[in-house]
């Protein structure tokens, strides 16, 4: 982002909305894509959003002006909003209750592992051979990704459980979103999901230039530091999966809100930090509890709601999150530009965000009593068959 702000000489509120562009189409395909999931399929959804991300990415290296490169972010977003909802889905057609929580942890620690390669990978591409080529580059190679998972991603729906087939009926609503939308829990991962998620995004979009402009480190340097929380959150996001399918539903809250609480006070001490080591070290523990977080809030409708409604109640859920990415890059923009180049009222936003997860978590309801018995069934009927539900 750095080497497109100087190139097209933008500022730090230009920068923000900049940034915030790509969630905003990222955000309105979230539940049109959850549908379009549970309607048509999570293959063709998910073949379709990495085709487009390829193409949008390609698109953003032949920007020219910041009115050309919001526009391509934005249906970059669009593009791309389908892939989550649609993955989560296939994650539920695939895997048993018992282990949807690792799954999602895989699914979401390779956005960790990118988080690694990337700040080293576009530093040096950007000093080489500029941030255009880097897009180009990069959608080259997307597009061989998509012509892999043509060939190799299948469609497996879950079949009836034998016995089962009128209450699986009874359950199946007619309007998906409808019947998301009245179950309390979703709201309350909601808006857990824009909190943790408007911590993530303003870290990743901003501490970069903080980093150079308050801190005075060169780019090299940057791009270094900002793979370290990265790749702790990397084995935070392996492990976390693995204990929230160990622990009893409820508790699996209750600890994700106190952690988010202790995640406020480490956002405190970051902005306070009085080397860049400790800052580093304060920002590798919020990755690890970040991880635990949204692992626990993106596998907790693959295990309390039946598999039609997955992807429309991630999708809901995943706005959250993409709602997050829309204003807080903005809004620490406009920040920093009110205070003068101070970054201190920035941290206090997250801390607060990080106030509002923890409530979230702490009031959310236990799933709804029409789906809990399915479940209960249909674990049952796992366990008798060697934990398979397909």
């Amino acid at each position: 982002m750095l080497g497109i702000t100087k190139d097209l000489g933008l500022s730090a509120s230009a920068t923000g909305v900049l940034l915030s562009s790509f969630f905003a189409g990222y955000a309105l395909m979230q539940i049109p894509g959850g549908y379009l999931a549970d309607r048509f399929g999570y293959r063709n959804v998910i073949l379709i959003s990495v085709l487009m991300w390829s193409v949008f990415t390609v698109l953003t290296g032949s920007a020219w002006s910041l009115t050309s490169m919001i526009v391509i972010r934005f249906l970059f977003g669009i593009g791309e909003g389908g892939y989550f909802p649609s993955g989560s889905k296939a994650l539920a057609s695939w895997f048993p209750q018992n282990e949807r929580s690792r799954a999602m942890s895989f699914m979401l620690a390779s956005g960790a592992i990118m988080g690694v390669i990337t700040p080293i990978l576009s530093t040096h591409l950007m000093t080489s051979v500029g941030w255009r080529s880097m897009f180009y580059m990069i959608g080259a190679c997307g597009i061989v990704i998509t012509l892999l998972l043509f060939f190799f991603l299948k469609e497996r729906k879950a079949d009836a459980l034998p016995g089962m087939a009128t209450e699986q009926a009874a359950v199946k609503p007619k309007a998906p979103l409808k019947t998301v939308l009245k179950t309390p829990m979703i709201w309350n991962l909601f808006l857990a999901y824009f909190s943790v998620y408007a911590i993530n995004w303003g870290l990743n979009s901003w501490m970069p230039t903080y980093l150079v402009k308050a801190r005075g480190l060169d780019m090299t340097s940057v791009g270094y530091l900002s793979a370290i929380p990265a790749f702790v959150g990397i084995f935070g996001m392996l492990l976390s999966g693995y204990i929230l399918d160990k622990l009893p539903a409820g508790k699996d809250r209750l600890a994700a809100g106190i952690l988010a609480l202790v995640t406020g006070g480490l956002l405190y001490l970051m902005g306070s930090a009085s080397s860049i080591p400790m800052f580093i070290a304060y920002q590798c523990l919020v990755g690890v509890f970040f991880a635990f977080i949204s692992t626990l809030i993106a596998s907790a409708s693959l295990k309390s709601m039946p598999a039609e409604l997955v992807g429309s109640a991630n999708g809901f859920i995943n706005t959250g999150a993409q709602v997050a990415g829309v204003l807080t890059p903005m809004l620490i923009g406009f920040m920093v530009d009110a205070f003068g180049g101070s970054y201190n009222a920035a941290f206090i936003m997250l801390v607060a965000f990080a106030a509002l997860c923890a409530g979230a978590l702490f009031t959310a309801r236990a799933k709804p009593a029409a789906f809990s018995g399915l479940q209960a069934r249909t674990a049952a009927y796992e366990e008798s068959t060697g934990g398979t539900n397909i």
